[in-house]
């Protein structure tokens, strides 16, 4: 007999999943979550959730209205394939066997919402189990898309075909792998080139989109049906529908990077099609259309084919640069706001950046990039699915400056021109320039300063004459009666402050540099927030552009961030932190002076003690903080321990509520930026302060710092281990003596971090950046630790080999894991020997590509130590040994380290003299310059 439901059962299980999706009510929505995550446990649960999903009219006996009922079905559709994604292999074969009986019912739905979430329920499987768990599912769709049978409704079809479409994006690799002997991308594409006729616009639209998935993809069925798609789409580009048309500019911007041959002869036409449809009504549209000058000019190669069309491409987007009617109206016109609070929504989402790799080759930093008027500001959750928010994607109107717009896209590509054409494109805007820089209008004034800015970088050369009338421009510009324009211009700016910051005549420093400079830091208490904002963006920029230069400043910075301080409201706080800590990046020691630390320091402290645990701002603040206190050094001293106390404290209320997490679902999820902001504080203050300091403040704690360090060595998060592995080795080469006790827990869960079989396919590169940092914190413990790491060596070497001698690692990851393998030889050579002939030319392959330092150093003298303990294992590479040894060349700097090495050197090279009898023909075999270098450093 089929499965039937227990009404009382269906009738608690709806409630629960309407109020589950009730935002009025938190309360009773926290209530039903408690209780779904219970019924989870049932072995019917999916069986009633796709019988509430499949059923369009509320079952007998449930008792609710129509928007309700509505609610019921999404939240059935959410939480069963929330099961399908987490409990696969879980879920009975008789479940699956109704789902799949739903899944092509529901395709058909009136409500577009329930054929998304059908789709995304198909997609799901098919991601879980592969095309074999459902072959029936791919010829069912194609057969609905297709209506051979002219009996298919209009919402099957769409429905089958936007499932389609969520089944190619998801799971792309997989059709285009053979199964079967056979390819079903080979099948499938064909078979969509074909959808792009149907007469149903929404499917042609959707029958792109699942092409566009594969266009920019070099497989053979892409290969197969270029030219047939190609004809298709010059067909559909005069399609009346402009979902379609945005389809088709999307798919000429793809082939752009993929099959440039291919459009080459096309390009007269297409230049005006592109043009045509950047002029829409439709912005969406036109944006889109707007990217196929960024593919282009961004392009190795066609961008030199659009050279004859440059006087007609420019005028468009220049046209396209001035704010439409629409986007004043949502600007909200002028005002001073600075007392206004922020709304919480307003206030930009912070990321914390992940602890750099250590890089054996060179120090990382990061670049700062700030102010990019026309930047993607708004980036898409990739775990959002479309049938969750497709009603209501266009939402972001509230905040014009956050979407990307023509305006924006027009601008980037006037940016990309002129890099790639230079004096031509200055000489094709001037014109523009010259009419709208003081137009009595203010867009135009504005869309002139903002194309100023856009063609800063390329063509610099050639507006560089022009600079000294400009500047002094726009520097008037900055009191315009138009915050807009203000605000622009304080981009602008920051992307010629460059110039400004390299001039060498005192005189003309004094005339443009300081002015800029001085002219923008005021903006920075501009009585408008998004021009406060502007502002220090603009001056972070230009202190990134001007570097040491902006040192004799410092004091009046410094005097303008303490008001910035005092004055700023949440959102624009942010900023202000990167001004900080860049300008700590620059100055260095000189951030130390007292007259500076005196004033910066009781802001930040101020601004820390107000901030709660549980803020996002927590995030740019602790960053700053960990810039702020390695340009102090020792001196950040007076504020390091309530400071470390702090982060040490917020780690562990972090992994606390990860366990509570784990025990009971139903509590908030922690924030893992909280854990990667705060490990990273915390080896800014380890690095800064004097050893027996930093020392001091572990021993001082009252939480167990090292035992927390190791449960963030085992979080889930890529990004948390990264940063807590960088604070291992911190505190190897910083506080070895207050590391030591712990090793004996840590290091098996370093162990456990560099068996790479561990690292997931869709992981490698985050996965690598962690298995480089934990490579590079073992070197560090081994040159410390040396004969007390014997009981973890063999293993230890075993991974590290594993790296080195695997050709598909990343080269700063075989790196790191070679100086390790090298140094663990400085205590441990006699356990390394009896094998090094099996590493050593590997672990020379990737020493060769390492610059000089004390790292290397101590990786030579460790590596020349087991070589010495089995010197005839290395006869196949010893060559390569030689030569290394030749092309050392950092001999001679102050360093105990390096200064060893030349002594260890030496005395290998003795040892090989002794061993063999025509030792100098053996040195003949190396390069002229090589041998040289040996005779005039060791005597040979």
């Amino acid at each position: 007999m089929a499965w039937q439901p227990a009404p009382e059962s269906l009738s608690q299980l709806a409630a629960c999943l309407k109020d589950s999706l009730s935002g009025f009510n938190k309360a009773a929505q926290k209530q039903a979550e408690i209780m779904l995550t219970q019924a989870k446990s049932s072995p019917d649960i999916n069986n009633y959730l796709v019988y509430l999903f499949s059923s369009t009219e509320p079952p007998a006996g449930l008792q609710c209205s129509a928007e309700d009922y509505h609610l019921v079905r999404a939240a059935a559709a959410i939480m069963l394939k929330n099961n399908v994604k987490t409990d696969y292999k879980q879920i009975p074969e008789s479940s699956f066997t109704l789902i799949k009986m739903a899944i092509p019912m529901v395709l058909e739905d009136k409500n577009s919402q329930m054929r998304n979430y059908a789709g995304n329920i198909a997609t799901e499987i098919i991601r879980r189990g592969g095309l074999l768990s459902w072959p029936e599912l791919l010829p069912k769709l194609l057969e609905l898309i297709g209506n051979e049978t002219g009996q298919v409704s209009p919402e099957a079809q769409e429905g089958a075909m936007i499932a389609m479409a969520k089944i190619c994006e998801d799971n792309t690799k997989m059709l285009e792998r053979e199964l079967n002997g056979q390819r079903p991308l080979n099948f499938i594409l064909p078979k969509l080139i074909e959808a792009t006729k149907n007469p149903l616009p929404r499917v042609r639209a959707q029958a792109l989109t699942a092409i566009n998935v594969f266009t920019p993809r070099k497989s053979q069925a892409m290969l197969n049906s270029i030219d047939s798609l190609l004809q298709h789409l010059f067909t559909l580009a005069s399609d009346t529908h402009p979902d379609v048309r945005r389809q088709v500019c999307r798919a000429f911007v793809q082939l752009v990077e993929t099959r440039a041959d291919k459009l080459r002869p096309h390009l007269s036409g297409l230049v005006d099609y592109i043009i045509s449809q950047q002029k829409s009504d439709d912005e969406e549209l036109a944006c889109d259309a707007a990217e196929f000058w960024l593919a282009v000019g961004e392009h190795d190669s066609l961008w030199e084919n659009l050279t004859p069309y440059i006087g007609k491409i420019i005028p468009v987007l220049l046209e396209c640069m001035v704010y439409s009617p629409e986007d004043i109206a949502l600007l909200g016109g002028a005002s001073d706001d600075e007392d206004e609070e922020d709304r919480e929504e307003d206030i930009k989402p912070q990321f914390a950046k992940k602890q750099s790799g250590r890089n054996a080759t060179e120090a990382s930093a990061d670049a700062n990039e700030n102010g990019n008027a026309y930047e993607k500001l708004a980036n898409m959750d990739d775990d959002l699915e479309d049938g969750e928010v497709e009603e209501d994607e266009d939402g972001n109107d509230e905040n014009p400056d956050e979407r990307w717009t023509l305006r924006k896209c027009s601008a980037a590509a006037l940016d990309v021109f002129a890099r790639d054409y230079r004096a031509p494109v200055f000489e094709s805007i001037l014109p523009y320039l010259t009419k709208n820089l003081k137009h009595e209008d203010w867009p135009y004034r504005e869309a002139a300063v903002l194309a100023l800015g856009a063609i800063a970088d390329g063509c610099i050369d050639v507006v560089t004459p022009h600079l000294p009338d400009l500047v002094p421009y726009l520097i008037t510009l900055l009191n315009d009666p138009e915050p807009v324009v203000r605000q622009i211009t304080c981009w602008t700016l920051g992307r010629y402050s460059s110039w400004a910051a390299q001039l060498s005549d005192p005189a003309q420093k004094q005339a443009f540099f300081e002015p800029m400079m001085e002219g923008i830091l005021m903006k920075m208490l501009d009585k408008n927030k998004k021009v406060q904002e502007a502002g220090a963006s603009a001056f972070a920029n230009l202190e990134d552009k001007a570097g040491k230069n902006i040192e004799p400043y410092s004091g009046p910075i410094i005097q303008q961030f303490v008001r910035c301080f005092a004055k700023y409201k949440d959102r624009n706080m942010f900023i202000l932190y990167d001004c900080v800590q860049t300008l700590a990046e620059h100055i260095g020691p000189t951030l130390a002076r007292p007259e500076l630390v005196n004033q910066l320091m009781p802001a930040l402290i101020d601004r820390w003690q107000k901030v709660p645990d549980q803020s996002r701002e927590l995030f740019p603040l602790l960053e700053c903080l960990s810039y702020v206190s390695m340009a102090l050094n020792d001196g950040f001293t007076p504020y390091a321990q309530p400071i470390f106390n702090r982060c040490v404290k917020i780690i562990h209320d972090n992994l606390e509520a990860s366990i509570a997490l784990a025990n009971n679902p139903s509590v908030d999820v922690p924030d893992k930026d909280f854990l990667v902001t705060s490990l990273d504080l915390l080896s800014a203050i380890v690095q800064a302060l004097e050893p027996q300091k930093s020392a001091q403040l572990v021993k001082e704690s009252s939480l167990p710092v090292f035992e927390l360090l190791a449960f963030c060595m085992e979080d889930p998060a890529d990004e948390v281990r990264q940063s807590a592995y960088a604070l291992l080795g911190d505190c190897a080469k910083y506080i070895f003596g207050e590391l030591a006790n712990a090793l004996n827990n840590i290091l098996p869960v370093l162990l456990k971090q560099l068996d790479l079989s561990d690292i997931l396919d869709e992981e490698i590169e985050s996965g690598f950046s962690v298995v480089n940092n934990a490579c590079w914190s073992a070197g560090e413990i081994a040159i410390q630790w040396r004969e007390g790491l014997a009981q973890f060596v063999p293993e230890l070497f075993r991974r590290l080999v594993d790296i080195i001698v695997d050709p598909n690692i990343p080269k700063s990851v075989s790196e790191n894991a070679a100086i390790a393998l090298g140094r663990l030889g400085l205590g441990n050579a006699g356990l390394l020997a009896p094998q090094v002939a099996n590493w050593a030319e590997e672990f020379l392959n990737a020493m060769d590509e390492v610059d000089p330092s004390d790292e290397k150093a101590t990786a030579f003298r460790g590596f020349t130590a087991i070589v010495e303990q089995n010197p005839m294992a290395m006869e196949k590479s010893l060559l390569h040994f030689f030569t290394s040894i030749a092309r050392y060349r950092d001999l001679k700097l102050r360093s105990d380290a390096k200064h060893g090495l030349h002594d260890d050197f030496q005395k290998i090279i003795n040892v090989y003299r002794g061993l063999i009898p025509q030792f100098n023909d053996f040195v003949h075999q190396m390069q002229p310059q090589d041998q040289q270098a040996l005779v005039a450093n060791y005597g040979i």
